[in-house]
């Protein structure tokens, strides 16, 4: 070793201050606690801004042996010393404001961990990373590594929080396995997010769509409410989705072409159609256990003869029946309202459910159900929505089991819409309605829900619980907001990210159909969404007129 002394210059030579810097664009600050549970502490850098931050940002923590991809859900300011709080410097003073910001004052963000990747792979987060490990903005890689390409299955729903560079890609046989939920006050544009899910749905040839279309908005052309014309799925996807109508004279109004219109006889309407109108009609146990009478005395004319009110037929239920007067009186009453509702029929008509399996499974065709005028009477969309899926289910359980030795007799994958979808499965009724059932027997019978509303909290907490996707815009309410959030992992944080959504194109994603909740701005619907889809329909149509099909089952 030469006994020379070292030069400063060998030691700290010129410019070796580049091997000390941090690029602090996208460097955050480093770990300084917390848990698996509560989640991250990061104390932030005393360059980074902590204007800069938004709760819903992805953070990307480097451990020593694997990265936390992490979401921000809480900002906080701290001090060295609570005398700082009790008696502020003056930052007007540039040399204070230097000396103090980012070290006596300084930022800190709550993160939760949300995935570890390992070899580009993320897995299940069961551990945290180290005191100081280093905090960095995710990248776009950091995003794709996490969602994956768009894909025949996957589709694209929106972009992260500040990173609109990148997509959130659903996995869309992952979401129609199981019922899906999307919420949020009224204004947050749930159907339009709604609209955006069920195009990945149809042009990927994931499956077909029952909707009930309680205020036409799904089917053709809508206004937007700042006046712009937006097509429906019937103008974005041609003849694979057909409507039907119980109101053609709306239909003619509004010059939206329909298929046909539905008629419902009044000799097919059974007790258990009623079940689930307790609630909005004021049917009383009396009054159900009347009509289950009823219809064991009369058969399948029971309400006609009913609403007919002849003495003979009041004389045959006295002489019969343990039914009081006041009982078939109210019930009478109650059912008068159907008299106002032209769909229903005392004559005998086509049948309805036979025309609209036939388009779901033979066809593979999206059913879309305009209401019209009757959208606006909840007891008409519920009567219809109960009447047709029951007997939709009851079809598809028989066509199920038949296939059980040949799965290429399979029904495709049905996903049923509802709007106002907890009058069909609050606490009350949920066990009674076929809804209710179709959300407990998830993936089954190949038939799911995807259900539409603003108040989560009022539908049935076990059926809320076999949701595997939610998609959630803005939510003011706490009790909406503890119900979309319960049984998820880290749902403390969470709850700040939902509760700040902005009130337009945002919404957050958590379940079955990505691999961690996730807050996007959500794709606009639009002229680029519809070229988009175009282009994957028509793609679609080549790869089917080359013998592949739209025939692949799940």
């Amino acid at each position: 070793m030469s006994d020379q002394p070292a030069s400063l210059e060998e030691y700290f030579p010129r410019g070796g201050e580049a091997a000390f810097h941090v690029d602090t664009s996208d460097y955050l600050g480093v770990v300084v606690g917390g848990s698996l549970g509560r989640g991250l502490v990061i104390r932030l850098e005393a360059a980074q801004s902590v204007e800069a931050l938004a709760v819903g940002r992805y953070v990307v923590v480097r451990g020593q042996h694997k990265r936390f991809f992490c979401m921000v859900t809480d900002i906080e300011l701290n001090t060295t010393h609570p005398a700082i709080q009790n008696s502020p410097p003056d930052m007007s003073d540039p040399y204070l404001h230097a000396v103090y910001s980012g070290t006596v004052a300084y930022g800190t963000i709550h993160a939760a961990p949300m995935l570890s990747i390992e070899d580009d792979k993320p897995l299940p987060v069961k551990t945290i990373p180290g005191h100081f490990s280093r905090a960095y903005n995710a990248s776009e890689d950091d995003v794709n590594n996490v969602f994956g390409e768009e894909d025949a299955t996957h589709f694209n729903i929106g972009a992260p929080l500040e990173l609109e560079t990148t997509q959130v890609n659903l996995d869309l046989r992952r979401l129609a396995e199981r019922s899906v939920g999307v919420f949020g006050k009224s204004g947050t544009g749930k159907s339009f997010l709604t609209r955006v899910l069920l195009s990945g749905i149809i042009s990927r040839n994931i499956g077909v769509n029952l909707i009930f279309d309680m205020h036409n908005d799904y089917g053709w052309q809508v206004t937007s409410e700042n006046g712009h014309h937006v097509k429906g799925l019937a103008q974005l996807f041609g003849d694979r989705v057909t409507i039907i109508t119980l109101d053609p004279e709306s239909s003619r109004r509004r010059k939206a072409r329909y298929d046909f219109e539905v008629r419902l006889p009044y000799s097919e309407i059974e007790p258990r159609d009623l079940e689930g109108l307790a609630g909005t009609m004021n049917l009383s146990d009396a009054m159900i256990d009347a009509a289950y009478t009823l219809s064991k005395l009369w058969g399948r004319d029971w309400i006609v003869r009913l609403l007919a009110g002849d003495p003979d037929d009041a004389l045959e239920i006295e002489e019969n029946t343990k039914l009081t007067t006041s009982t078939l009186a109210a019930l009478q009453r109650r059912l008068e309202r159907f008299e106002r509702w032209d769909f229903l029929s005392k004559e005998p008509v086509e049948d309805t459910i036979t025309s609209i399996l036939d388009l779901l499974v033979q066809k593979e065709r999206t059913v879309v159900l305009e209401f019209g005028r009757y959208g606006n009477s909840l007891d008409a969309y519920m009567l219809v929505a109960n009447y047709i899926t029951r007997r939709v289910h009851q079809q598809y359980v028989e066509k199920i089991e038949r296939a059980l030795g040949d799965p290429s007799l399979e029904p495709p994958q049905l996903l049923i819409v509802i709007e106002e979808a907890h009058k069909f499965l609050d606490p009350q009724v949920a066990s009674q309605t076929i809804f209710g059932v179709i959300a407990r027997e998830m993936r089954k019978y190949k038939v799911t829900l995807l259900v539409v509303d603003q108040r989560p909290s009022q539908i049935d907490e076990e059926v809320m619980s076999q949701i595997g996707t939610r998609v959630t815009a803005l939510l003011d309410n706490e009790r909406d907001i503890s119900a979309v959030l319960n049984g998820v992992s880290g749902a403390g944080g969470l709850r700040e990210v939902l509760a700040r959504l902005d009130t337009k194109q945002q919404a957050i994603i958590m379940g079955h159909a990505v691999p961690m909740p996730v807050v996007l701005k959500t794709r606009a619907y639009d002229e680029t969404f519809y070229q988009a889809v175009q282009t994957i329909r028509d793609g679609g149509a080549a790869r089917r007129s080359l013998g592949g099909g739209d025939k692949k089952r799940v």
